[in-house]
C-alpha cells in the first residue's frame, strides 16, 4: 500500500535497474559494448554534453551493469561524441536543432550531433533502443534522427511548478524540451516563490528551456497613455529579470485585458458587472477581440527589449466555439514573428447516439483535427505565422481527469497521424503537451516522441517493441490486444462538459447529490482547490445540445456502456497474461481504475435521469418508487467506491492531480 505522493518516488528513478538479458547473445551485424566502456568527448564541448554523457554512464552501469568513464580527447575510445561541425561531418537533413547520427562498426560508437542537444537525444535514443534488445548492443550502420516538432512543452507532473533534477532528466530522455511554468511575476507562481533564474540554469544544462505560461495581470488597455511603461514593468520586468526565459505561452482567459471590442463586456470573466446589471456579453479572454493585434504587438516590444528571439505563443483556445469569421479575422491582424497555438480537437461537433453535441475540452475520443483547428491552420499558413498546437501527446486528456496517462495507443497514434498530415500540410512545427494535469513519462509517450522522429519510422512496430520491451515478449498478443480493445472503447467516451467537469474529472468519489450542490472537499495547497469539478449536473444541462435533455442522457449512456464493454474485455486479457511482471500490474490496475470510473459515470448518467424524472412528478406513491430505485442506485455505486479503494492505495499516482492535489 503506498502512501500519498509515493508515486514520486517513481519519477526520480531516471534509468531502471537490471534491463540486461544476461542470455542474449551477439548476432551478425551487430556491435556489443565491452565491459568496461570509455566514452571520448572531441572537441568543442559545454556540460549540456557532458551532463548527457555522465547520464549515459549511469545507464551503461544501473541498467546494463556495464562500468563506464568519460575522457576528453579521447579519440581512440568504444563511444566517441563530437559536434558534427567539429568533425566535419555532413549530417544532410538532420543538420538542424537536436539532429543527429550515430556510426556503429567493428570499432565501435561515433555520435555527431547537430548540436549539443543532439549529442544528448543521441545517447537518449541508444538507451532506447538497447532497452529494446535487453542488451547493451547496436546493429552496425548508420542512424540518422532529427524531431519534427520543436518546441515541445510541458507542465509538470511531478506537481504544479515543480521541477526536481531527476524529472528534468526524464523529460528530456522523452524528446520535450520546454518546461512551462505559470507565471504571475518575476519569481512568483500561484503556489508562491520560485528561482525562475535557477529552474532555467537547471534545464539548460539537461538542453530544455523555459516558458512562462502567464497567469499576469493585463488591468490596463494597450492604447492608454501609459500603457507601454505599465507592461514594461511586467511583462518586461520579467524577461529582464529572467534573460535565459526562452518564451511567454498568452491564452485569453489568462491574460485578458480591457478590450474596446463591442462584442465584450468590461470587466473580466471573474469580476462581476460594474452596475450588477448582466450584459449578456462574454468577457475579452472568451472572444477573438479586435484590438488583441494591439495588446499583442505591445506585449512584443516590451519583451523583444530585453530579449530579440523571445518565443511569444499566442493560442486562441477559448475563443474556439465563436464565428470563424471572427477568428480568421483576428488572425489576419497579428504580426507574423509570433507563434500562433490552436487546440486540436476541440470545439469539434460530435453525436451521442442520436444527440447531437460539442467536443468541450481536451479529449482523446476524437483524434482530430478539428475543424477550429483546420480553419486557423490554413489561415496562419496564408499568413506566414509559425503554426503550434495544444495536442496533449504528453499522454493525457481531461477524459478522465485523475490518472497519469491514457493507455489507448491505436487512438493516440490516429492522432499523430493527423499531426503528421498537418505538418506536411500546414507546417504544423510546435507542440504544447500537456496542461496543468502534467507530463507523466510511460510507455505512451515513449510512443509519441519515437513516432515524432524524422525519418519515421513505422508507428505499429515501435509500439510494438515498446510493448515487448514494457510489459514481456510473452505477454505481446494478448497486451496488444487489450491496448486495443481499449483504444476502442475511447472512442465512445462522452466529451461534455457534463461528463468532462463531472464524474470523469474525479472518479469514482464522484458525489451523488439529489438538489443540493455541495464543495467538495480541497486541498489547502491545491492549486484550483476542487473547483474544477461540478458536483451536480443541473437538470437542463445539456452542453451545447439542442438534443432533449433525457434523449441526451440516455444516448450518452449508451455509448459508456460500450466503451465499458471494451474496457472489460482489456482488463481480462491482461489478467489471463501469464508472464507477470510489475510494469504490467502497474497497467492492470490503472485500466481497472479506469474501468471503475466509467462504471461511476454510467451511474451518474442514470442518476441524472431519475433526478429528472423525480422533480416531474406530483404523486407520493410513484416518487417513492423512484427514491427506492435511486437508493438502489447509490448502493450499487457504493460497492463501486470499495473495490476502488485498494486501487489507488496500490498506486498512489490514482485519484491525484497537480492542481488538485487527491480529490479521489
Amino acid at each position: 500500500m503506498e502512501k500519498n505522493y509515493d508515486f514520486r518516488k517513481r519519477l526520480l528513478i531516471i534509468h531502471e535497474k537490471d534491463v540486461r538479458n544476461t542470455k542474449r547473445g551477439l548476432m551478425d551485424g551487430e556491435y556489443i559494448l565491452p565491459d568496461s566502456v570509455v566514452i571520448g568527448v572531441l572537441g568543442s564541448y559545454t556540460d549540456v554534453t557532458t551532463t548527457a554523457v555522465y547520464d549515459y554512464i549511469d545507464y551503461l552501469q544501473t541498467s546494463m551493469h556495464i562500468s563506464a568513464s568519460m575522457k576528453i580527447g579521447a579519440e581512440n575510445s568504444d563511444i566517441t561524441v563530437s559536434l558534427a561541425s567539429d568533425a566535419g561531418v555532413d549530417l544532410g537533413e538532420c543538420a538542424s536543432y537536436k539532429g543527429f547520427r550515430i556510426d556503429t562498426d567493428d570499432n565501435g560508437i561515433k555520435i555527431y550531433g547537430s548540436d549539443e542537444r543532439g549529442i544528448g537525444q543521441a545517447l537518449y535514443y541508444m538507451e532506447t533502443l538497447m532497452n529494446f534488445e535487453k542488451a547493451p548492443i547496436m546493429k552496425k550502420g548508420s542512424i540518422s534522427k532529427k524531431p519534427m516538432f520543436a518546441p515541445r512543452m510541458i507542465h509538470s507532473g511531478y506537481g504544479c511548478d515543480q521541477f526536481p533534477d531527476e524529472y528534468i532528466a526524464r523529460v528530456a530522455h522523452e524528446g520535450r524540451d520546454v518546461l512551462l511554468v505559470f507565471t504571475k511575476d518575476v519569481d512568483k507562481t500561484p503556489h508562491g516563490y520560485l528561482d525562475f533564474n535557477g529552474l532555467i540554469e537547471k534545464a539548460r544544462k539537461y538542453g530544455l528551456d523555459v516558458y512562462a505560461y502567464s497567469y499576469i495581470q493585463s488591468d490596463m488597455s494597450p492604447e492608454a497613455p501609459d500603457a507601454e511603461a505599465y507592461y514594461d514593468n511586467t511583462y518586461g520586468k520579467l524577461f529582464r529579470e529572467c534573460p535565459g526565459l526562452k518564451g511567454v505561452t498568452l491564452v485569453g482567459e489568462s491574460v485578458e485585458f480591457p478590450s474596446k471590442d463591442p462584442h465584450v463586456r468590461k470587466g473580466k470573466y471573474y469580476e462581476k458587472e460594474a452596475d450588477g446589471i448582466p450584459s449578456g456579453k462574454l468577457s475579452a479572454g472568451w472572444y477573438p477581440c479586435y484590438d488583441y493585434y494591439i495588446w499583442l504587438n505591445l506585449i512584443k516590444k516590451v519583451i523583444r527589449k530585453y530579449n530579440s528571439e523571445a518565443d511569444i505563443v499566442f493560442w486562441t483556445y477559448n475563443w474556439g466555439g465563436q464565428a470563424e469569421e471572427a477568428r480568421l479575422k483576428l488572425i489576419e491582424s497579428l504580426p507574423t514573428d509570433i507563434s500562433l497555438q490552436a487546440t486540436f480537437e476541440m470545439f469539434e461537433p460530435t453525436m451521442f447516439g442520436t444527440a447531437e453535441g460539442h467536443v468541450a475540452d481536451y479529449t482523446l475520443s476524437f483524434e482530430g483535427p478539428g475543424k477550429y483547428f483546420a480553419s486557423e491552420a490554413a489561415a496562419a499558413k496564408k499568413k506566414g505565422i509559425r503554426l503550434y498546437s495544444m495536442t496533449n501527446t504528453g499522454g493525457l486528456t481531461w477524459d478522465i481527469g485523475v490518472i497519469p496517462y491514457e493507455p489507448f495507443p491505436y487512438q493516440w497514434m490516429r492522432r499523430y497521424k493527423n499531426m503528421i498530415k498537418a505538418n506536411r500540410e500546414w507546417g504544423l512545427c510546435g507542440l504544447m503537451e500537456s496542461h496543468h494535469y502534467g507530463f507523466t513519462p510511460s510507455f505512451i509517450s515513449k510512443l509519441s516522441h519515437l513516432c515524432f522522429l524524422e525519418p519515421l519510422d513505422d508507428m505499429e512496430e515501435i509500439l510494438k517493441k515498446i510493448i515487448k520491451s514494457e510489459f514481456g515478449e510473452g505477454n505481446y498478443e494478448k497486451v496488444d490486444e487489450a491496448l486495443k480493445n481499449w483504444s476502442e472503447a475511447i472512442r465512445y467516451y462522452t466529451a461534455s462538459s457534463a461528463d468532462q467537469y463531472g464524474a470523469f474529472r474525479v472518479g469514482p468519489s464522484y458525489p451523488f447529490n439529489l438538489r443540493q450542490n455541495i464543495s467538495i472537499p480541497a486541498d489547502p495547497k491545491a492549486m484550483f482547490g476542487a473547483g474544477i469539478c461540478n458536483s451536480l449536473i443541473p437538470l437542463a444541462f445539456n452542453s451545447w445540445s439542442g438534443a432533449p435533455y433525457g434523449v441526451r442522457v440516455i444516448e450518452e449512456k449508451k455509448s459508456l456502456q460500450k466503451m465499458l464493454e471494451y474496457i472489460e474485455k482489456g482488463v481480462s486479457l491482461i489478467e489471463s497474461t501469464e508472464e507477470k511482471n510489475g510494469k504490467l500490474d502497474e497497467l492492470l490496475n490503472l485500466g481497472k481504475f479506469i474501468r471503475n470510473t466509467v462504471i461511476t459515470g454510467i451511474n451518474t448518467k442514470d442518476m441524472q435521469y431519475l433526478r429528472h424524472k423525480l422533480f416531474g412528478l406530483e404523486t407520493k406513491d410513484t416518487m417513492a418508487e423512484l427514491i427506492d430505485t435511486i437508493e438502489k442506485l447509490l448502493l450499487d455505486e457504493m460497492e463501486n467506491v470499495k473495490a476502488t479503494i485498494p486501487l489507488v492505495e496500490k498506486d498512489s499516482r490514482l485519484g491525484w492531480e497537480p492542481s488538485m492535489e487527491y480529490v479521489t
